[in-house]
Formats: C-alpha cells, sequence, structure tokens
C-alpha cells in the first residue's frame, strides 16, 4: 500500500535522513587504501550505538532476494559488485570503485541513501564517468519528482540519463517508497514511459537509486555469501541513491550530506 505522509511526518522523517547523511559523509572521507571494509562497519554499528531511538534497518534483514538474514550494518560493494554488498575482511586498495547502500530508522521513521566513489589517488576515468551518470540520473528522477507528475516521468529520466551514457538498464531492483520500512511501495524503476504511472502527490515519500554497471545489465547473486550482486562481465557497477519526500513545491532531499 502506497502511504501518503503529513507535513508533520515529513518532519519527523528528517532527523533518519540527516543521520545516514552525515555517516555516509564520513566514509567517504574513512575510504581510503588500507582501510578494510569491516572496520566501515564496524564505525556504523558505532555510530548507531551511540544514537538514542537509532536502529539498523539491514542487521536480520530475510527478504525473499537474499539468502538468509543479512548481518552487517551497511551494503559496501566492491568494484564488480553493485548492490547488497557484505562487508567481509578485504582492505581497499587504490583505484578501488566502492559503493555504500545505508538505511537506518530513527525514531521509527527510515532514511536510505548510497554513494559510490573511487578510492585513492589512481581513478580510471571510466570508473569516474559511470558514477557521475548515477549522479546525473539521480539528479535527473529528483527534477521529475513533483506533484501532478507521474511515477514514470521519475524512472523515464533516470533510464534517459543512463541510455544517453551507453548504458543499459537493470530493473530487476530500483527505488521504492520510505517510512516506516525500509521497503515499501510504490516500487521506482530506473527505467520507464514517461505520463505513465501512479500520479505523484504531495506526502509520498520514496528513494530513487540508479545504479548502472558499465558493460552490461545482467546480475549474478555471489554464492559464498547469498547476497551480493554482481555483473556477469565483471565489469564495474557504481549506485547512487536519495530518499526525497514530494511536496506541493520543490521536493525536499532528506538524505542530503551537506557536501
Amino acid at each position: 500500500m502506497i502511504e501518503i505522509k503529513t507535513k508533520q511526518e515529513i518532519e519527523q522523517m528528517k532527523p533518519a535522513g540527516k543521520f545516514v547523511g552525515s555517516i555516509l559523509k564520513d566514509l567517504r572521507a574513512m575510504a581510503k587504501p588500507g582501510v578494510n571494509l569491516l572496520e566501515l562497519d564496524d564505525y556504523v554499528k558505532r555510530q548507531i550505538e551511540s544514537r538514542r531511538g537509532a536502529e539498523s534497518c539491514y542487521v536480520d534483514y530475510a527478504p525473499d532476494f537474499g539468502t538468509g538474514p543479512f548481518r552487517h550494518y551497511i551494503c559496501l560493494s566492491v568494484n564488480d559488485a553493485v548492490l547488497h554488498g557484505v562487508p567481509f575482511d578485504y582492505s581497499l586498495r587504490d583505484g578501488d570503485l566502492l559503493s555504500m547502500d545505508l538505511a537506518i530508522s530513527v525514531d521509527g521513521w527510515v532514511g536510505d541513501s548510497a554513494i559510490s566513489l573511487v578510492v585513492g589517488e589512481h581513478a580510471d576515468p571510466e570508473d569516474l564517468r559511470l558514477i557521475k551518470a548515477t549522479q546525473d540520473a539521480l539528479e535527473a528522477g529528483i527534477s521529475q519528482a513533483r506533484a501532478g507528475n507521474r511515477l514514470g516521468d521519475i524512472s523515464a529520466a533516470v533510464g534517459d540519463v543512463a541510455h544517453e551514457n551507453g548504458y543499459s538498464v537493470n530493473v530487476e531492483f530500483g527505488g521504492h517508497g520510505v517510512g516506516h520500512v525500509m521497503h515499501g511501495d510504490p516500487i521506482v524503476p530506473n527505467d520507464g514511459s514517461a505520463h505513465h504511472g501512479f500520479k505523484l502527490r504531495p506526502g509520498l515519500v520514496i528513494a530513487i537509486e540508479p545504479w548502472f554497471m558499465a558493460g552490461t545489465d545482467e546480475i549474478f547473486q555471489d554464492p559464498k555469501d547469498g547476497w551480493t550482486l554482481r555483473s556477469v562481465d565483471g565489469s564495474r557497477g557504481a549506485h547512487s541513491e536519495h530518499t526525497i519526500a514530494i511536496t506541493e513545491g520543490d521536493p525536499i532531499i532528506l538524505t542530503a550530506r551537506d557536501e
């Protein structure tokens, strides 16, 4: 069921979004060569434990698209991994493409956001182009998140940026409604037809999350952990996401990072 929030409820969602945004900003600064993925996961754990009313949306999460409960506090996807990356004993290397996806509940309301970056000093220009495409697609999607538009306007805007940059789009996983739960209705595909779908109304809160891979739109689930989604051809992936609220005017980015 699609939930429409009141103005007061959107105000109540802001602390969760701000908290998620601040942690991702910290993690961006921390993600240096030699830093272990488990260190980043532990940092998120400690931040959640130190914040009154905060709870992880990931620990013990067990949807049908994963294998068993998720046991970590953040999704960390490296290089050919693009979504649902399980943190493991791996030290980041110069040139790695790292995607970080974080969802936290504060006082019962969820904030969900993701960023991608290249670790260290030696970035492959193609990795930077891929990351920028997801960022541009996110901005394009947000620009269409206005009352009176249709859900398909957001999806089409995201997909157009992907296709303009030569990337194909997987629509198996995409954006979604956000509220008291991390994954709610409506589903927000990363490609679609403009002027179609649910009519956007003030009070709708959704996560828009473009994710693209450099050489394919096909993924497989890593059998080693039962969660991490990787490109079938080994090409790299990137992911950008914000939780936004639709209003009578401009959309509100609840997970803004003040960067």
